[in-house]
């Protein structure tokens, strides 16, 4: 978004500049403006990045004291970690707005311009030079790197086109035609990904910054930008893809290292803000299954069968969330209701959105994706039993299976006042699912039953297949259950 030149009362030339009271902001550097706002949300309690959850005691703190030092700064992090998404809230920390001068190539500061026509505007016309406001979310400019970025595309290239119509030689500063980096002047300048940049784009980043210029095509040029610049990288690139190259690695200021959340409670956080979970259907997602979800992310972190050294993104319980309201959606929609209550059984109804973020070790190759999905959902959904059904009569459950070797069936297409009645014949199962459900209604009573009954079954106490539904473990699955295992 370009700078638009105003009609109301704000200074629109120079001089009227100069007789305001932004006058006394002349010569402040993006990095004091940045430090100057953010001293004043810390001196007010304000959060300092709003929606960012679980690194308030960690990256936040690291953050912050890079910004009151006026460094750049790197974040280093596995994917899905919101990297992007800090980098991108340092823009709220951004004026609201700043005077440009209007007719610039860059984003030059009135009272001193970097480009030359800034500097030439300024001589030219002194104090009747037009002045237009640039809001702060066209300060802030992104690049995500690829092998295929160039020193041209960052930084700027010479335009003999250009060149020949001014009547210039090659070499004039006038002949430049300006990349990202200059159009970010006065603002905040982010690589994504900084280890996919060609070294010798990376050489161009750390010249400019500190020495305040840089050669195009053998010709010097002096670019003295005014930026803040920030970067992400995850580690494992730096020997997948490439890597960054020491030079610059010495000039950013602080290295921040991001995490996963370190609790299932902060992830649950996350994963309520960032969820599309809003549908023309009304979908209650039970606290359960909330959780349920986000235990298969901490399960697949902590499986040999995944590769740990690519990590488990966040994303990866935002989709299986979104993947189970959508499946509670499907059934209401296709018995014709207004509402729906989210089954624990909806997991599995979601591994799409599991297995394509897997990177799996190679005994999980040998098994393939969906499996290991599966066995992580059994697995979350056995750690979420353990935490909220610490009272259900389990023992007397199993017994009823095991008595007369039993089966049991919840069939999908059944409205929850079937499931309901079909569980009056096991002991204490209506009980323990109405404590659950916290006395509400039938159909939260009766999803309540199958997570006790599909708890069960994920921690191996009873057995469950698709066809005959829930019955006692054979001989065999019940010296397996006995058995201790790595993931349960």
């Amino acid at each position: 978004m370009a700078a638009k030149k105003q009609s109301d009362d704000r200074p629109s030339t120079l001089g009227a500049l100069r007789a305001s009271a932004y006058a006394a902001n002349a010569g402040r550097s993006v990095k004091s403006e940045i430090r100057s706002n953010l001293q004043a949300r810390l001196r007010s309690g304000e959060r300092v990045f709003d929606g960012i959850v679980g690194y308030d005691d960690s990256v936040v703190p690291a953050i912050v004291n890079a910004l009151l030092a006026k460094q750049n700064f790197i974040l280093l992090g596995l994917r899905g970690q919101a990297k992007t998404r800090i980098l991108r809230s340092i823009g709220e920390l951004l004026d609201p707005e700043i005077p440009v001068l209007a007719d610039a190539a860059l984003h030059d500061d009135p009272f001193a311009p970097t480009s030359h026509e800034g500097r030439t505007l300024v001589a030219e016309q002194g104090d009747d030079a037009k002045i237009a406001w640039l809001p702060r979310e066209s300060r802030y400019v992104e690049k995500l790197a690829t092998p295929d970025v160039t020193v041209a595309d960052l930084i700027g290239d010479i335009d003999p086109i250009k060149a020949s119509r001014l009547g210039t030689q090659i070499a004039d500063e006038r002949a430049v035609h300006y990349g990202l980096l200059p159009r970010a002047n006065r603002g905040i300048f982010a690589v994504n990904e900084l280890p996919d940049l060609a070294g010798k784009v990376q050489v161009a980043l750390f010249n400019v910054l500190q020495e305040g210029d840089v050669q195009i095509r053998g010709f010097p040029i002096r670019l003295p930008l005014d930026v803040l610049l920030v970067f992400s990288a995850n580690p494992e690139d730096y020997t997948a893809r490439g890597k960054i190259v020491t030079p610059l690695k010495d000039r950013i200021g602080s290295e921040v290292r991001t995490h996963y959340a370190h609790t299932v409670e902060d992830a649950m956080r996350i994963t309520a803000q960032e969820a599309w979970t809003t549908r023309d259907v009304n979908v209650h997602v039970p606290d359960y299954v909330r959780e349920a979800v986000e235990q298969v992310a901490f399960a697949a972190r902590d499986d040999a069968r995944v590769d740990g050294h690519s990590g488990v993104s966040q994303r990866l319980p935002i989709s299986l969330l979104e993947a189970v309201v959508s499946n509670a959606e499907q059934r209401a929609l296709v018995t014709s209701q207004d509402e729906a209550v989210a089954r624990i059984r909806d997991l599995y109804a979601g591994l799409p959105a599991v297995t394509g973020k897997l990177e799996l070790a190679y005994e999980g190759e040998l098994r393939g994706a969906e499996t290991i999905a599966r066995d992580l959902v059994r697995n979350a959904i056995g750690r979420t039993f353990d935490a909220h059904g610490k009272d259900v009569e389990g023992d007397a459950i199993v017994d009823w299976f095991e008595s007369e070797d039993r089966v049991f069936r919840l069939p999908d297409d059944e409205d929850a006042g079937g499931w309901w009645a079909r569980m009056e014949e096991i002991p204490h199962l209506q009980e323990a699912a109405t404590a659950l459900a916290g006395g509400k209604d039938a159909t939260l009573r009766a999803v309540a039953g199958e997570f006790i009954l599909e708890g069960l079954h994920a921690k191996r106490r009873l057995g469950r297949s698709e066809e005959r539904g829930y019955r006692a473990l054979d001989a065999e699955a019940r010296g397996a259950a006995t058995s201790p295992t790595r993931w349960n």
